[in-house]
């Protein structure tokens, strides 16, 4: 399986990574990528950036950075659910210069509900015009019902993502491996495509995806389905690729 994109990294500026936004780029290009999204945390998360340094990220070429390291490289966010009713915590002016848009579930932000609660905020997340991408849900702490988020998943045209991260075997995330299991054989029946990343905070982690490709070999998880085989059907689901349609 090819693995040509990693959307879904943090430098020093999302509070507890410890790389550069170049050292991550120049990390990308050196293994090969062809495309690495950066995705700080939102300002809900503890040690963060604050919103207007989302709004000022129309300061930065990229353009440059794709000539200098030879990549495509796309400045976004992973926004906090923080609620049950799937509200987000960056506003629009912030949201509007992001290329690419994860949001995910972090018990710094946003406490556990009950199963439906959690399964509610995850599909209103999906509905949000906004949102291209559900950030690991495969948390055990927030449990939820796979089902419902897949569906909604395919109807509003979002991408579910496998975190290798989740799955590492010093991973803090619960039963992330067991939950895949079940979320990907819903995304086998309804045909809905996930994108896998790193959810890197450190350099050597970008573009490994070493623990969720064993996943996903393991389920028979049809390749057509995963989108990080090709750029131009990952753009199709972010808002840039959207933009330019």
């Amino acid at each position: 399986m090819k693995f040509l994109l990693d959307t879904h990294t943090h430098t020093i500026v999302s509070g507890h990574a410890y790389n550069t936004l170049y050292e991550m780029i120049q990390q990308a290009a050196d293994i090969g990528l062809k495309l690495i999204g950066i995705t700080e945390h939102a300002p809900a998360m503890p040690g963060t950036c604050g919103e207007f340094y989302f709004q000022n990220l129309r300061a930065i070429d990229r353009q440059y950075l794709h000539d200098k390291f030879g990549i495509e490289v796309l400045l976004g966010a992973e926004l906090n659910i923080i609620d049950y009713n799937g509200g987000v915590d960056l506003g629009a002016q912030g949201i509007k210069c992001l290329d690419v848009v994860i949001a995910s579930m972090h018990l710094p932000c946003l406490k556990s509900g009950t199963r439906q609660e959690n399964t509610q905020a995850a599909i209103v997340a999906l509905q949000n015009p906004d949102i291209d991408i559900l950030g690991h849900p495969d948390d055990g702490r927030y449990p939820m019902e796979y089902e419902p988020i897949v569906r909604a998943a395919k109807q509003y045209g979002k991408l579910l993502e496998v975190n290798n991260s989740s799955l590492q075997p010093n991973g803090y995330r619960m039963n992330a491996k067991e939950n895949y299991k079940i979320m990907l054989e819903y995304c086998k029946k309804y045909e809905q495509p996930i994108v896998v990343n790193s959810d890197a905070h450190f350099v050597t982690a970008v573009g490994n995806h070493q623990y969720a490709e064993q996943l996903l070999k393991e389920v028979q998880f049809p390749e057509q389905l995963v989108v990080n085989n090709s750029v131009e059907q990952f753009y199709t689901y972010t808002r840039k690729g959207k933009k330019n349609q």
